[in-house]
């Protein structure tokens, strides 16, 4: 039986309005690497080797759901971190997620986890791994 697409280098992309805005961002705030490619999209490298790219759309609409998830050792720290770079985490009051003072869920079914937008509305997460 052939492999199809299991050996395939996949990779991850979504759109933002400003490439410029867009990887300030990226490099500044969350203190990623990123490279300007051809056609005029940024890579975003990832640990691990993973990369995604980002590219310009002038009709951007952000998606409602997370597009990038971040696993980190404390979820506390890179929010008060983030926080202090400027970051606005968000605020969810519904039954699930349900979000602290400084925007964590801490649903005990889950990983504390946080949610914040870059410049063109995208949301991210950080979340701890168990």
């Amino acid at each position: 039986m052939q492999t199809l697409l299991k050996d395939s280098h996949a990779f991850s992309g979504f759109a933002v309005k400003d490439l410029v805005e867009a990887k300030a961002f990226y490099t500044e705030t969350l203190g990623l690497e990123v490279t300007s490619e051809a056609m005029g999209i940024l890579k975003l490298h990832l640990a691990g080797g993973n990369n995604v790219l980002v590219y310009p759309k002038a009709n951007h609409v952000p998606a409602t759901f997370t597009v990038l998830n971040f696993p980190v050792d404390s979820v506390d720290q890179t929010v008060d971190a983030l926080s202090a770079r400027g970051v606005r985490f968000e605020h969810y009051d519904a039954p699930l997620p349900k979000t602290d003072a400084k925007g964590i869920c801490r649903d005990p079914r889950g990983p504390a986890i946080a949610w914040f937008k870059d410049p063109a509305g995208n949301i991210f997460s950080v979340l701890e791994e168990r």
